[in-house]
């Protein structure tokens, strides 16, 4: 728009400022005009006086136009204004923190999963250890394990939850940490919400994709981890997004189940928000 105002600025002074010097040209030669054209007195202040009535309205439409576009210009900001204020009011209203309780357990992933899933190269459920290869993964899955680890969770404050994501996860053993990412090509690892009907509970299950000669978890022992980190991402009902880190702490594991599954006793849980609410534009578009 000020583009367009600088030309039209550009094209009404042009014209003024010929007008004006064929004014003033009249008046140098008045008596070349005088002895062939009669009533030269009458042309040039007809010359002047139209001069002056263009200049006068062609600057007052242009201060009408400069302002109409300047108000204009307000009512898009306050518009936009309004609109993130309505936004903002929305989300700080009905995003959702949750709280890990009780226990984690980390156990094999089911077999039906892994062909379902892996063998197919739909990693969306699945996380990877950061220095394994994903496109190795599905032609040599013998090279490789998977495990799943479930935790119980509540909702501490909001609404309901639709959907969790990972960004990262990393395990801490004494100075030893095992990270895990999304694979390549996915920007995040979804996460199963289940609710158990037994302890009324709901619960996040994630699954691992591990190398077979890595330390990580070896299902016949007691594997010691004292923290866990999950760089998350949490999704309400009504489509409000949060980014935050969740930290687990343990009492190293109580017992080994028949299953081979760890069984970890949570002794504390932190939630540290690592931005604003925002709006899920996934779940907009669906």
């Amino acid at each position: 728009m000020k583009r367009r105002q600088l030309i039209i600025f550009s094209i009404v002074i042009a014209f003024s400022v010929l007008v004006l010097t064929l004014s003033i040209l009249s008046l140098v030669f008045d008596e070349y005009l005088a002895s062939t054209i009669d009533v030269i007195g009458i042309r040039i202040a007809a010359i002047i006086i139209a001069f002056g009535s263009f200049g006068s309205s062609t600057l007052f439409s242009l201060l009408i136009l400069h302002h109409n576009t300047t108000v204009s210009q307000i009512n898009d900001d306050v518009n936009r204004r309004a609109e993130l204020f309505r936004e903002l009011q929305f989300n700080s209203s009905n995003y959702s923190i949750i709280e890990f309780m009780d226990r984690m357990l980390i156990y094999n992933e089911s077999e039906r999963y892994v062909e379902r899933y892996v063998q197919r190269k739909d990693y969306v459920f699945h996380m990877i250890e950061q220095n394994a290869d994903i496109d190795h993964v599905a032609s040599n899955i013998n090279d490789y394990k998977f495990f799943s680890f479930k935790i119980p969770f509540k909702v501490v404050e909001g609404k309901l939850i639709s959907k969790i994501t990972f960004n990262q996860i990393y395990f801490e053993r004494q100075d030893t940490r095992f990270f895990f990412v999304p694979p390549k090509g996915y920007p995040y690892s979804r996460a199963f919400l289940l609710y158990n009907e037994t302890t009324k509970r709901n619960n996040v299950i994630i699954n691992l994709i591990v190398k077979k000669d890595s330390a990580f978890f070896v299902p016949e022992e007691i594997n010691v981890f004292s923290k866990i980190k999950m760089d998350m991402t949490i999704v309400s009902l009504l489509g409000v997004g949060i980014h935050g880190l969740s930290e687990l702490y343990f009492t190293n594991p109580v017992k080994i189940e028949g299953d081979l599954t760890n069984t970890y006793k949570i002794n504390s849980s932190n939630f540290i928000l690592k931005g604003m609410p925002f709006i899920s534009k996934e779940e907009q578009q669906s």
